[in-house]
């Protein structure tokens, strides 16, 4: 079993949402039919534009933690270092 930290958006440099699942492909899933978080939902965050994977829990929890304490502008170059152009990453999951 896998573990992700992931972040969604609504549009590049917009704003953004940080997670943790252990079933990535069904979390977008949910995401995008509206019902994956009400923030998300709220904002319209439907684009997986960064994610990471673990093979054990909690290494994937405490990077979640650490991301979501991070301040916006770190967490923007993290995301255009990984996907420059925000594209949704959700298709590697399909």
């Amino acid at each position: 079993m896998s573990f992700y930290v992931y972040i969604i958006s609504n549009k590049k440099m917009g704003t953004i949402y940080i997670g943790y699942t252990n079933d990535l492909k069904k979390r977008m899933y949910r995401h995008k039919k509206g019902v994956g978080s009400k923030f998300a939902s709220r904002y319209n965050l439907k684009t997986l534009v960064y994610y990471e994977k673990f093979n054990f829990p909690m290494p994937a929890i405490r990077r979640e933690k650490q991301l979501k304490k991070w301040n916006r502008s770190w967490k923007i170059n993290l995301i255009n270092d990984f996907n420059p152009n925000w594209e949704d990453l959700t298709y590697f999951f399909d």
